[in-house]
């Protein structure tokens, strides 16, 4: 939750799938090559207790034993990789789709846990907790004025369902401590951010993984949206990294019709898997269309190859990151895992959209920077594909396999003359940090106002876009916002608007505006 500004990236890294599956096979056919491994095994073991046993310092052989494993791991792909036990637990609270806690959003501000935000008919919202909040002692525990990690605070918030916690909060606009008891409860992790209607007849559903829940919200959200009137949908999977493989084939089932092909995997053995549509289905027919851009991977990739492949529907953005690996679960006993690849997947007109990565893991993940520096993200011609990669759709048209999926319709980044570092920049969390610190200085200034006379007061000043471009000075020197100023203005209206009136309010003043989105509304009243 703590942003040390020092430290930003002047380009934020495109966050991948949070695995799959994950296993590997012996071949037991070939006792040689059984033998082999075994001795292989043999002599890792042997080495682990010549150290324990006989190396002249103490050594932590625990943190060896993890290092040979990331190493080993290394010598793979980029997707095969060893998950501590520290994170592990994360990763699965991560893509289960809920954890039991207090239900806040926090910030650590001057080493105190602010609360941004109680989350919604979360314990704390319901025992009177509120945005602006101070927590200083959690069950007696000093939380203040420690620098205390990250981790040691979620420790404090979560536990078990039906559990107490009692806080001490300290209320800024009412200058008093207030003791809190509260009971946690079970908190869902929404992978589906938010399902509107764009206009009266087109929906919009924002998907930001691929959970255990991811499906049954979509279907919920679709649901609701088509009692609204939806004929058109659009699917933003801009920056979703991916996840869960099973959930997006539920998702392109209720977009294809019966017998379509989803998508098919091969594995080393080449035995072949296919997941095809059923007769569900609640959207088969109707505009479809399909948002990506270069941080769209993994599932998110499988969901929109299998539209684009089955001629379903428009995809609208910029190639895909380009995964087309297959990874397998594996938990240790002492709380790690491993996620493997075992497969390749195929969309259904049999083509790879896996990059290459023989140059390396480094290599692999800096291709995204190079992007930018071949103008791939502002121009379509400067999109590189292969002729022998061509493959084509039942109607007829041409799509390429080898490195992502390559839209139907191109859109460019925002605000050409912005450099990349600005239009970044206003993803990461630092944009809510700053509002919330301008909130917490004037939070009485908004009180009271309609979401409506709130932008009519923000559009008509730039006080916080000045304010926010001096803070970003001092915190993260040589960013100029200058070239993309409405961009971000646009970006911290919808951040004062979310902290203020929730998530809603944030897609609707991001969405107004949004290229892409007029892209495909303006193409719909032609």
């Amino acid at each position: 939750m703590k942003i040390n500004y020092k430290y930003i990236p002047v380009y934020i890294s495109i966050i991948l799938s949070v695995g799959i599956l994950i296993g590997g096979f012996l071949n037991f056919s070939n006792q040689n090559q059984f033998s082999k491994a075994n001795n292989s095994k043999t002599k890792l073991n042997k080495l682990i207790d010549f150290i324990n046993n006989e190396y002249v310092d103490e050594l932590n052989t625990d943190s060896i034993v993890n290092k040979t494993v990331d190493n080993i791991l290394s010598q793979l792909d980029p997707h095969s990789v060893y998950v501590p036990s520290n994170e592990q637990l994360e990763v699965v609270e991560n893509m289960r789709g809920d954890f039991v806690g207090i239900g806040i959003r926090f910030y650590l501000y001057k080493d105190t846990v602010a609360v941004v935000e109680p989350m919604e008919n979360g314990p704390s919202a319901k025992a009177g907790i509120k945005a602006g909040d101070r927590i200083l002692y959690a069950d007696g525990t000093k939380l203040f004025g420690r620098k205390l990690p990250t981790d040691s605070l979620f420790a404090k918030f979560k536990g078990k369902e039906g559990s107490q916690v009692v806080l001490t909060v300290y209320r800024k606009s009412e200058k008093r401590r207030i003791n809190y008891t509260i009971k946690r409860g079970v908190i869902p992790l929404k992978s589906v951010d938010v399902g509107l209607m764009l206009n009266p007849t087109t929906a919009y559903v924002k998907i930001n993984r691929f959970a255990e829940t991811t499906y049954e919200e979509f279907k919920s959200a679709l649901t609701h949206l088509k009692k609204r009137g939806a004929k058109s949908l659009v699917i933003d999977l801009r920056d979703n990294g991916g996840g869960y493989m099973e959930e997006a084939i539920e998702i392109a089932d209720e977009l294809l019709s019966d017998n379509k092909l989803i998508v098919f995997t091969k594995n080393k053995k080449g035995k072949i898997d296919k997941s095809y549509a059923t007769e569900k289905g609640d959207f088969e027919s109707g505009d479809l269309f399909v948002l990506i851009n270069e941080n769209t991977a993994s599932a998110s990739e499988i969901l929109a190859g299998a539209i684009q492949d089955n001629d379903r529907g428009t995809i609208v953005g910029r190639r895909s990151f380009g995964k087309g690996l297959v990874q397998r679960e594996m938990d240790f006993d002492d709380g790690s895992a491993v996620r493997l690849t075992v497969a390749r997947y195929y969309t259904p007109t049999g083509r790879s959209i896996q990059k290459p990565y023989f140059k390396g893991t480094e290599q692999y993940f800096k291709e995204s920077e190079l992007r930018f520096k071949n103008g791939e993200l502002y121009q379509k011609d400067s999109i590189k594909v292969v002729d022998s990669l061509k493959f084509k759709t039942p109607k007829g048209r041409v799509v390429y396999g080898g490195g992502g999926i390559v839209p139907d319709v191109f859109v460019p980044l925002e605000f050409e003359n912005a450099d990349e570092a600005t239009l970044y920049l206003l993803e990461t969390g630092i944009v809510g940090n700053f509002v919330f610190e301008q909130l917490d200085k004037k939070r009485n200034t908004f009180k009271g106002l309609s979401l409506e006379q709130f932008l009519k007061k923000m559009n008509t000043t730039d006080e916080y876009y000045n304010i926010f471009d001096h803070f970003l000075s001092k915190h993260v020197p040589g960013i100029q916002l200058v070239k993309a100023k409405e961009l971000v203005k646009r970006h911290l209206n919808a951040e004062f608007a979310k902290q203020l009136y929730g998530e809603k309010a944030y897609y609707d003043i991001l969405l107004k505006d949004d290229i892409m989105l007029k892209k495909i509304l303006f193409a719909k009243k032609k």
